[in-house]
């Protein structure tokens, strides 16, 4: 099981989430717990530890560091009472290494990704503390691990690091043999690498961790707990009626991840996809709601489209020029002179005849490509670059799209009903995923048409 930020942010919280972690090992079953940082306090981390590389006052950092003492104080005291003074010495000790490398941050003015990632896994360290006491409050045995300990094994990429396969092992011969009689917390969000230097997993790194420990378990399920019912059909924010999906597939939680919905990260898919793990995503504040279940989803789906996604600060890159055509290694250059930028591209559309690239990235990442590609146009390779930020991307998911006749013209046909131009349209070869560029403001609008097109709010009618 795996509670995030919002499932532990206070004490009514961690006891609810100890509500349902022992009702379910009352049951008989074995439980591994996986805690994320209490909400904000990452953010809090990362900007405190900026903030000290680049000036001159260290002032702040007290304050801060009491800041987080009486934060989870508050909890420990609400939670497990009977073990105040012994965790709160624990969390000292956290406090005061966090103090120290702080001051060094500050010291030497500079923040390297090896001590931003040591600093900002203080939240899980803090917060594990924490949680395992309010188990042990209700008479459930629990320690707690960090990622190293739990046997989390990663590449060196600070930031972004990858679990490798070596972890598999070191987790069953550290976490299994605690399962029979305690409930392990693992601190999520964190591994380290096999010398030892901490790392941390990137965008939903707990659920990743979460994934990775119960993959290697070769858990029933993995449970993801979070402040929401389940996978929607689309941002509630925008649809009033979006519904709770009670089933999808592995692929279409990655397409909806990958085009910005927030769902399980498509790295914290793997591990459960390679071992066919059920995953669910269930409310830690209605914990009775069944919740979505991730699954393989071998057998045909009776609805055409699950889901959509809506995906505001994008810019477009046009590449065009007459020169392109029927020339070797065009493609080749553009991504390699975006990749060596570092600039990711969410989709592609190429016309027939190739004399048109057209791109979509992170509207963050726009001025970056355009210099990069402007180099292209001083070789002569691509006559012109244009930009535009005035778009938004929609994604339109569902594996029942494979195969299905006239789901794009569906798509479309109701689109230019509404009056809403299609400025770029990209699909893979999977046919799980439609794709398309609009104007910003014809986005909300299109994402509405398109929820009433497939009629998502109806319940499935399996």
């Amino acid at each position: 099981m795996k509670f995030g930020g919002t499932s532990v942010a206070d004490g009514a919280s961690v006891s609810r989430v100890v509500d349902i972690v022992q009702s379910c090992h009352s049951a008989g079953n074995e439980v591994a717990v996986v805690v994320s940082a209490q909400r904000g306090v990452t953010d809090q981390l990362i900007t405190m530890a900026t903030e000290l590389a680049n000036n001159t006052d260290s002032s702040g950092i007290e304050p801060f560091i009491n800041s987080l003492r009486i934060r989870h104080g508050k909890v420990l005291l609400e939670s497990a009472e009977d073990y105040a003074d012994e965790v709160g010495i624990l969390l000292e000790e956290q406090l005061c290494n966090l103090e120290n490398i702080l001051n060094a941050v500050h010291n030497l003015r500079e923040l390297t990704p090896r001590s931003r990632d040591y600093i900002i896994t203080f939240g899980e360290r803090l917060n594990s503390l924490v949680v395992s006491a309010a188990f042990r409050q209700r008479g459930i045995p629990s320690a707690t691990l960090d990622g190293c300990e739990a046997g989390i094994v990663t590449t060196p990429n600070h930031g972004e690091a990858m679990a490798l396969p070596q972890s598999e092992e070191k987790i069953q011969k550290r976490v299994l043999p605690l399962l029979a009689d305690s409930v392990p917390v693992i601190m999520g969000f964190m591994g380290c690498t096999d010398k030892g230097v901490v790392t941390t997993l990137g965008r939903s790194g707990s659920d990743y961790s979460a994934a990775i420990i119960g993959a290697a378990l070769d858990a029933d399920e993995i449970l993801i707990w979070t402040d929401v019912d389940g996978i929607m059909t689309s941002d509630p924010r925008l649809i009033p009626d979006a519904r709770v999906i009670p089933s999808i597939s592995y692929l279409e939680v990655m397409e909806l991840s990958y085009f910005g919905a927030k769902v399980m990260h498509p790295r914290s898919i793997e591990p459960a996809m390679n071992k066919n793990i059920i995953v669910r995503v269930k409310n830690t504040f209605n914990p009775d709601h069944p919740g979505t279940a991730i699954v393989r989803g071998e057998r045909r789906d009776t609805r055409v489209v699950k889901a959509l996604t809506y995906i505001e600060k994008v810019a477009m890159v046009n590449i065009c020029g007459a020169q392109m055509i029927g020339r070797p290694g065009v493609a080749k250059a553009i991504f390699s002179q975006l990749a060596d930028r570092e600039v990711n591209v969410m989709m592609i559309s190429q016309g027939s005849s190739e004399a048109n690239i057209t791109l979509v990235v992170e509207e963050s990442q726009e001025e970056t490509a355009r210099q990069a590609l402007s180099v292209l146009v001083r070789q002569g390779m691509v006559r012109q670059v244009t930009t535009n930020r005035d778009v938004c991307a929609v994604a339109v998911v569902g594996s029942g799209m494979a195969g299905a006749k006239g789901t794009g013209g569906r798509i479309f046909t109701a689109l230019g009903n509404g009056g809403i131009n299609v400025m770029m349209i990209s699909q893979g070869s999977s046919e799980v995923n439609i794709s398309f560029v609009v104007r910003q403001e014809d986005g909300p609008r299109a994402v509405r048409i398109l929820h009433d097109e497939f009629h998502l709010s109806e319940e499935d009618d399996e």
